[in-house]
């Protein structure tokens, strides 16, 4: 009924990838939220300062609780940092502050990639979720039909994700590029916001990777099935 082989190997590298990505990326933040900004900007006020810079009014910033919560909801209009960042002063919460505001920037100017993200967020959770429910029952009555529809279904996290790449590094680039407009840091501060931003980068590149590692394994999985039978 339940199959196990040399496909459950396929996705560790995906795993060990993520785990080395988180590691990495609370080991900075954690390093550089302890080092306060020169100007003593805490980053509810950089990500006013940026959406300001911007002309972009109708964007609300509240505190939310949780560490590296930090998001922005296109649906409401809220831009949303988790509770230290922003609060404090440091080079952490700038960083990621300045780059939640991105996120705000390419709303306002129709960034075609999160356009596109925004517009397929509801599908892909769905399809995720029918992908692996109908994949495991197609494993359990030997349909395969189903499997490949279960496989299909769960392509759409890895187009997901394909799709997010774009929109997180283009709003990390365009945090590093207004913080240096506006003169909020210096090179020795720009230098460690790159770092933290480079290393939440490597978190997405981590969930492609996991994602499409883990749509190789059903693939696998799939054709071992259909060649028993």
């Amino acid at each position: 009924m339940f199959y196990f082989g040399w496909w459950d190997l396929i996705p560790i590298p995906g795993f060990l990838l993520a785990l080395y990505a988180q590691f990495k990326l609370r080991s900075l933040y954690a390093k550089y939220h302890a080092v306060p900004q020169s100007r003593g900007m805490n980053g509810a006020e950089v990500a006013q300062a940026i959406l300001d810079r911007a002309g972009i009014r109708d964007v609300a910033i509240e505190a939310c609780p949780g560490e590296l919560t930090d998001h922005y909801d296109p649906k409401a209009r809220v831009l949303r940092l988790s509770e230290s960042n922003f609060r404090v002063s440091s080079l952490s919460a700038i960083g990621v502050a300045a780059h939640e505001a991105g996120h705000a920037i390419q709303h306002k100017e129709r960034y075609a990639p999160l356009e596109m993200r925004m517009s397929i967020v509801g599908v892909t959770n769905f399809a995720t979720s029918a992908g692996m429910i109908l994949f495991f029952i197609g494993l359990f009555i030997h349909s395969g039909w189903m499997l490949q529809l279960g496989i299909w279904c769960y392509s759409a996290i890895v187009i997901f994700q394909v799709i997010t790449l774009p929109v997180e590094f283009d709003a990390s680039r365009r945090a590093k590029l207004v913080l240096g407009e506006l003169g909020l840091v210096d090179r020795e501060e720009g230098e460690a916001i790159r770092k933290v931003l480079g290393a939440a980068a490597l978190t997405y590149v981590a969930g492609l990777a996991t994602a499409l590692l883990e749509l190789l394994r059903m693939i696998a999985l799939a054709n071992t099935v259909r060649n028993r039978d």
